[in-house]
């Protein structure tokens, strides 16, 4: 297949994004040798969120449709935040997503001797340098965007003297802090990442890979661009903040005649009422704001795994946003579009109630037990259909019923008749209420003649209401999951107050004496359902046989795809 083929086009505009346009060209001008080596390196000091799998989904993506390859490689250069629980999870998530790397799974700590080696010959050329400067004491020689830094009074260190302290910080002879390595490039640079960056500390921490075998770790920016070149990565694909320290990348494997990868940058993935900093995430977690890392409120790919999305819907989301170079915010409107489209085609339907009224109906036989017959999917005819029990009573959603129904109203009401999905016409003509005035059972009459279908006599009914036989219901825990936070912009607080002042306070409602048809028994975790006339919902983990918990993924109201019709009409 030639390479013209194997580019995937932007759907919408017929036009390849820039990256995959820098790809597509170097391809043709033998740029790399034909080679296309992408990777997406994530940091094991937290889980991953959607703006992740948007990185996933555009350099697994690219190398797929370019003939390349992917390699997963861990930045685990800070033994202090980084556990192996991230790094599981990390991998289970991206093969979630469908990607695979076969057998280039890589560590930044597998390169940790090669990477002092280099430290090494910069000191040697008098390019690098150790520095007594604490923290604050770096900071405060740095110098700011407007006011140059000072040169730190241990830059005229030997190559001798250095080369002996950095062996020294190596075997362990210095306390945390107390040293670091230096490049040694200029105080007075413009750009702040170039005076003089650390880059090794002192840090006596076990690493969740290497042990106590070292105890001086390499500062991201010196093992980002390092690990890039030992790899021989083609494109090093990053997002708009690391755009500054391409300058320092570059300085580095200048210096050390090192194979050079092209870094190109684009705009990180920004979505309405959601927080993407994993430091944010951590506090949600840590403060008991949200269960845990997979709480189906959270934007973390484990979180909504649980939830309910597919791995379809979020990689298509992920196309249909493309990559651009401006940071701009998404509307979680159009994710949840994108997975609607994938649940409608892909989830069997089936019956629930969530808050059920008992229904009695006086003129069925009290012992007779029907099965009818309840299609699965009608988008899907391959789907078949299935049984489910019918008898003489029901539970029915309460808000399907009102005694004095306004207008507009068209379901249950005294003297009113309705269908009964897959059933019969049934009317109500009584209401049963408790000492307190609620009405806690109807009772009605049916019409054999309607089973299935239309009145034999012509009459219309104007709404059809879903059920489940009281009989052969299960009960069941039903979560009913919103937007974690009120606003579109979580950060958006005044006065200095917090992002977490704008949670949602009803962004959990657990409903615990719902009922659903028998057929949802064993249902297994994550298997995903479309609950008629209420939403998508998802088992979670937790359920028990006998009695299921299901998450709702997100409801039938589509938003994004009413916007997109308004658009298309004004």
């Amino acid at each position: 297949m030639d390479n013209a083929n194997k580019n995937r086009k932007n759907e919408d505009s017929g036009r390849l994004d820039f990256i995959r346009a820098i790809v597509s060209e170097d391809l043709r001008t033998g740029k790399w040798d034909g080679r296309v080596v992408t990777r997406f390196p994530p940091e094991p000091n937290g889980y991953l969120h959607i703006g992740h799998a948007k990185s996933i989904c555009l350099n697994f993506g690219i190398a797929a449709e370019f003939g390349g390859r992917c390699h997963l490689r861990f930045d685990d250069t800070n033994p202090e935040k980084e556990e192996q629980e991230y790094v599981d999870s990390i991998i289970e998530d991206v093969r979630w997503l469908g990607w695979d790397w076969g057998e280039h799974l890589y560590f930044g700590s597998d390169y940790f001797e090669k990477m002092y080696e280099y430290a090494v010959r910069l000191i040697e050329k008098g390019k690098a340098y150790v520095c007594d400067l604490n923290a604050e004491q770096t900071r405060e020689y740095r110098g700011t965007l407007t006011r140059p830094g000072k040169d730190s009074p241990y830059r005229s260190r030997t190559v001798e003297e250095n080369l002996d302290l950095f062996e020294r910080m190596r075997k362990g002879e210095f306390p945390d802090g107390s040293r670091t390595l230096r490049a040694k490039i200029d105080m007075a640079h413009p750009n702040l990442n170039m005076r003089d960056p650390v880059m090794y500390r002192i840090v006596h921490a076990d690493h969740h890979r290497t042990g106590d075998k070292w105890c001086i770790y390499p500062m991201y920016d010196w093992a980002h661009g390092l690990e890039d070149s030992i790899e021989q990565v083609t494109h090093s694909i990053c997002t708009l903040e690391f755009e500054n320290h391409r300058p320092l990348y570059d300085w580095f494997l200048d210096e050390l005649g090192a194979y050079h990868p092209q870094q190109i940058e684009f705009a990180r993935l920004n979505l309405t009422y959601t927080v993407m900093s994993k430091r944010k995430l951590l506090r949600l977690v840590q403060a008991g704001h949200v269960s845990g890392w997979d709480d189906p409120r959270m934007p973390t790919i484990c979180g909504l795994r649980r939830r309910g999305y597919s791995p379809q819907a979020i990689r298509e989301f992920a196309r249909r946003i493309g990559v651009n170079k401006f940071n701009s915010t998404v509307g979680i409107a159009l994710l949840e579009h994108c997975l609607r489209e994938d649940l409608n085609r892909t989830s069997p339907r089936v019956m629930a109630v969530l808050r059920p009224l008992k229904v009695v109906i006086d003129n069925y036989p009290e012992a007779k037990v029907i099965e009818l017959q309840a299609v699965n999917n009608p988008e899907d005819p391959a789907a078949g259909t299935r049984k489910v029990p019918f008898s003489r009573e029901l539970y029915i959603e309460r808000e399907d019923f009102m005694e004095e129904p306004p207008k507009k109203f068209f379901r249950l009401a005294p003297g009113r008749e309705v269908r009964l999905r897959y059933a019969y016409f049934v009317k109500c003509v009584d209401a049963v209420k408790d000492a307190d005035g609620n009405i806690v059972e109807l009772h009605c009459t049916y019409d054999p003649a309607t089973r299935g279908g239309d009145a034999p006599d012509g009459r219309k009914v104007k709404a059809t209401l879903h059920w489940v036989s009281a009989q052969h219901a299960l009960d069941a825990e039903v979560r009913l999951y919103d937007n974690l936070f009120t606003k579109e912009n979580p950060d958006e607080v005044g006065d200095g107050g917090d992002f977490a002042a704008n949670l949602n306070p009803n962004s959990l409602e657990v409903l615990k004496s719902c009922k659903v048809e028998p057929s949802l028994a064993g249902a297994e975790p994550l298997s995903r359902f479309q609950f008629e006339r209420l939403g998508y919902f998802c088992a979670d983990p937790d359920s028990a046989k006998e009695r299921p918990i299901f998450n709702r993924t997100v409801t039938l109201r589509d938003t994004w795809a009413r916007i997109q019709k308004a658009q298309e009409l004004g």
